[in-house]
């Protein structure tokens, strides 16, 4: 490959999000802004919600209301984007001060159509401390970004767009999970209540906005897993290149270490197994609480010794609270995650959709094997009898069988699984997602030059 240190490597990389915290796609652009100002580079963050004092890190503009009351509605959602993080019920509210303080807005809200009205967009580039070199964007959606800026601002400057799910593919939702209707264009959609929801099903009509758009744009497109980017091929989305390239994690925090010193570090029982899961609100329809919980009373009936440890809620779901549950409220340090990973015999993800579990790698990085769902990107990363096991999606009672059979392994066993999960889960290190992004910037520069240069 090219070396990224080479003249024409990027000086200047603008990365645009959701957030500068938050889940695996926010977390994926913080870090990536991180080890490319640690390797020298000019490294900018554009998010639709800014949370750290990071001077790298500046919010994409919003336009001011021309009315008084929208003038006072945009403050007041200042004021609850600026405690949203701890509140999140806040994020909300927010949005429904935006909307009213954005009429334009607020109608395509109102007809259905997908929110594509922030004019403050345009400004982006000017908000920029300094010109990029080339535009790495990742979640478009969550109500900052205008999609509709695209084939101008991929005039200006070349720009990559990253897949975390398949929202850019469809007329509305961000996981399509069975449903077909996106290759053929959507409309008669059965779940307008997927985020980013739909009022009304105007689906069809911002599938083909979408397709319009991206017809007019010159973009490269990256994802996580295989099963994302071939979809992405078999989509709308028309790209001059598509990339795999995996998501990362930290190497050095989420590594192999004693599983007693870690119990004892936390508090946790040193003879008893340990089943991890993390938390997810009993409304997730990706996450799948309810096949969770199912597989829990079903573990819990055939091996009566085991604790479960849920993170990320301070209190469990009502249907585990007869359980032996240790609820570990949201864990902001990446050490102290990595000490429950290891302190794990068996970390367990039901979702239903997954493009690339950020958290199946980090616990499979301890040395902790997974029993997850065969769904999406999963499979590319959990190899059945190696590093975990993989069950029917929505099957509490395979899932359970998935994660019994790891408790049950014979000490031997169970040492060669721990080991194949550390290895597979350290093929993902930082320096490799974020070499490979610099390595191809560059082939994209060089290709973007002799585009202007045929064109002169």
């Amino acid at each position: 490959s090219i070396h990224w240190s080479t003249m024409n490597s990027p000086k200047c990389i603008l990365q645009v999000s959701t957030a500068d915290s938050g889940g695996g796609a926010e977390g994926t652009a913080w870090e990536l802004c991180q080890y490319f100002r640690r390797k020298g580079l000019d490294s900018l963050l554009a998010v639709g919600r800014k949370y750290r004092d990071a001077a790298e890190v500046f919010e994409v503009p919003r336009s001011p209301a021309d009315f008084l009351t929208g003038k006072m509605l945009q403050r007041l959602a200042r004021c609850c984007r600026a405690k949203e993080q701890p509140l999140p019920a806040l994020r909300r509210l927010a949005r429904i001060f935006e909307r009213l303080a954005d009429p334009p807005r607020l109608m395509e809200w109102w007809q259905g159509f997908e929110e594509f009205h922030y004019p403050g967009t345009a400004a982006m580039l000017d908000s920029c401390p300094k010109h990029p070199d080339i535009i790495h964007c990742h979640n478009l959606h969550g109500y900052y970004f205008d999609l509709g800026i695209l084939p101008e601002l991929s005039r200006q400057l070349p720009v990559v767009l990253n897949l975390h799910d398949t929202w850019l593919l469809t007329g509305h939702c961000s996981y399509f999970f069975n449903c077909q209707a996106w290759l053929q264009g959507c409309g008669n959609c059965p779940h307008l209540d997927t985020y980013p929801a739909c009022r009304k099903d105007r689906t069809r009509e911002n599938w083909l906005r979408k397709k319009d758009i991206f017809a007019r744009s010159r973009l490269y497109v990256t994802a996580p897993s295989r099963w994302l980017l071939d979809l992405a091929q078999n989509s709308m989305l028309k790209a001059d290149q598509y990339r795999l390239i995996p998501n990362s994690i930290d190497c050095s925090v989420f590594r192999p270490g004693n599983r007693m010193q870690a119990r004892k570090k936390l508090g946790l029982p040193l003879d008893r197994p340990i089943v991890l899961f993390c938390a997810a609100a009993k409304t997730s329809i990706f996450k799948d609480p309810a096949t969770m919980a199912g597989s829990m009373l079903r573990i819990a009936e055939q091996k009566p010794d085991v604790l479960f440890v849920c993170i990320g809620s301070k209190a469990p779901l009502p249907a585990l609270r007869r359980l032996p549950l240790h609820s570990v409220p949201f864990l902001h340090q990446p050490s102290l995650l990595a000490d429950y990973y290891r302190a794990a015999d068996v970390f367990v993800h039901t979702a239903k959709a997954e493009t690339f579990g950020k958290t199946i790698t980090e616990a499979m990085a301890c040395a902790t094997p997974v029993a997850a769902t065969n769904i999406g990107g999963i499979p590319e990363q959990v190899l059945p009898g190696k590093t975990g096991f993989l069950a029917a999606a929505e099957n509490a009672e395979e899932m359970a069988e998935a994660v019994l059979r790891i408790l049950k392994m014979p000490p031997p066993e169970k040492a060669c699984m721990d080991e194949g999960a550390a290895l597979q889960g350290g093929k993902y290190p930082l320096h490799q997602q974020g070499d490979q992004l610099l390595d191809w910037y560059q082939e994209i520069i060089v290709r973007d030059r002799a585009e202007i240069k045929r064109n002169m």
